[in-house]
């Protein structure tokens, strides 16, 4: 009897926890449904949303690049117009004085009505000549006005002023674009263009449902989706002029800037989001950069170089996971860079050959006009080396020494009389180079590829003292110093071997202490 109702007994209460522990799963059950009910709503809702979105992305996104594309229009006819007009000056001054170096006599160019070509070229010559030297002018006046203590030498400047009327053509169609961008989601409501009104539905997703948020990849859609929006933003905005506004104070940076961040919770290792903003500076802003540095950017410009250069080093301390050399938009604008740069070497670039006694003339228009190409040579080779830090060791030495250094350069240096004024340009040569590139050579030699320019300041003291044998005791002083010049420039080369030359043969007694000015 004991027996058959302790059985019963446990089976009852077994039958009571069955029982509750039925009802607890009911109760789950019917949570799960309203929760899964609640998260099917908002899909289906984001889904209509999204596709909304799209539709009205698929009739604005081809005005907003037409607009970018007649933005960068703009700037390369502008930048087209300044170069050409650069090759026009050069090949006017250099066929002016082409006969001093060319005796032969050209025959008549005729054009289809028997006319000759030259007399109307001549006419548009004369006109670029005027205004040539009326922008020289009028540069010289501003340099005097600023009252530098440096001498300025010509080929330094940029020629980049340009016509009332150019101007003026010119911020007519850029205020147009602007205006036009401006008009492009005038007719759409704030929640299919305003980026807040737009993340602010994927902050709720990934708030409310966030394995489902994981599950659909939407941290690597958010790009994609708000680069349009980016881009019409950044129409007018151009790092290569001043002034430009820092991007990361636009109101599209400021807005995706702490997307996703919560302040009660911690950002988890893996969490897409995080690269939200380096997505869209590697997609929009290098892209941006690559089209301006192809269309827009004067390689022999300084200010534009300083500016382009100094953009492109905030990047890269700013966005070490984007700007490095693995990243395919990065290896696109560092190419871009390349490219534009040896186009200059091989357009832009001209050094006249004149006789001796041509160039004795040093008020003549042949040796000024020599003097401001050397210059300007000069002047390519410092801005090719602002690159230092960003394109690589070996294609800069390609760049600056080899295509310009030796080629011009040092050439031009090789064809002219010794004397003081080559010492200048000589140190303003080795004023260009980075210090850096010489603080780990080891032994006695500098670079290979600067063993040239080296010897060629060697000869050049050599040539210095035997021309001052014989002189004033004040000649003599100076060319002493000249030569001591020499070896500082070589010591800041490194140049060990030929500063031991220069000094064996010329008694430099205090090298030692030149050396360690150099350090």
């Amino acid at each position: 009897m004991h027996a058959g109702y302790n059985a019963n007994a446990g089976r009852f209460g077994q039958i009571k926890d069955d029982l509750a522990a039925s009802e607890s799963a009911i109760q789950q059950l019917e949570g799960s449904s309203n929760d899964n009910a609640d998260q099917y709503k908002f899909l289906q809702e984001m889904r209509g949303y999204v596709g909304d979105l799209l539709e009205c992305f698929s009739e604005k996104v081809p005005a907003v690049l037409e607009l970018e594309a007649a933005m960068h229009q703009l700037l390369r006819q502008r930048a087209s117009r300044l170069v050409q007009r650069r090759q026009d000056d050069i090949k006017d001054e250099s066929s002016e004085f082409a006969s001093l170096s060319n005796k032969a006599v050209m025959a008549p160019n005729l054009d289809s009505f028997g006319r000759d070509r030259a007399s109307y070229q001549e006419a548009s010559r004369q006109r670029r000549i005027a205004e040539r030297e009326a922008r020289r002018t009028r540069r010289r006046q501003a340099r005097e006005q600023k009252v530098e203590g440096a001498e300025h030498r010509e080929g330094l400047s940029s020629d980049d002023e340009e016509t009332s009327t150019d101007i003026t053509s010119f911020n007519m169609e850029r205020d147009r674009i602007i205006r036009d961008s401006r008009k492009v989601f005038e007719d759409v409501v704030e929640d299919f263009h305003s980026l807040d009104f737009i993340k602010s539905h994927f902050e709720v997703w990934r708030r409310e449902y966030p394995d489902c948020y994981r599950d659909a990849y939407i941290g690597l859609c958010l790009p994609k989706l708000f680069n349009p929006l980016v881009r019409l933003q950044l129409i007018a905005w151009n790092p290569l002029e001043e002034p430009c506004p820092n991007f990361e104070y636009m109101l599209w940076f400021e807005s995706l800037l702490f997307y996703g961040f919560e302040e009660d919770s911690a950002l988890q290792k893996g969490d897409e989001d995080i690269g939200l903003l380096p997505a869209i500076v590697e997609k929009v802003i290098l892209s941006k950069l690559s089209v301006l540095a192809e269309q827009a950017w004067d390689p022999l410009s300084c200010s534009q170089t300083a500016r382009l250069v100094a953009f492109i080093h905030r990047l890269i301390e700013g966005y070490p996971t984007v700007l490095h050399g693995d990243n395919r938009y990065t290896q696109e604008l560092l190419k871009t860079i390349v490219l534009r740069i040896r186009l200059t070497l091989d357009d832009d670039i001209f050094l006249p050959l004149y006789p001796k006694n041509v160039m004795e003339n040093r008020n003549g228009c042949a040796y000024l006009f020599y003097q401001r190409q050397f210059w300007t040579c000069v002047k390519l080779l410092g801005n090719i080396l602002q690159w230092d830090g960003i394109l690589s060791y070996s294609c800069l030495k390609d760049l600056a020494l080899d295509s310009t250094l030796n080629r011009y350069i040092l050439s031009a240096l090789q064809t002219t009389d010794v004397g003081e004024e080559n010492v200048q340009k000589c140190q303003k040569v080795v004023e260009c180079l980075p210090v850096q590139w010489f603080s780990g050579l080891k032994g006695q030699q500098t670079l290979p590829q600067l063993e040239p320019f080296c010897r060629y300041l060697t000869h050049l003291a050599s040539s210095m003292h035997r021309g001052s044998v014989g002189g004033s005791d004040a000649e003599r002083r100076t060319t002493k110093e000249q030569i001591r010049q020499i070896v500082r420039m070589l010591g800041r080369m490194n140049a060990l071997d030929h500063i031991i030359a220069v000094a064996e043969e010329h008694g430099v007694k205090d090298i030692k202490l030149l050396l360690e000015v150099k350090s």
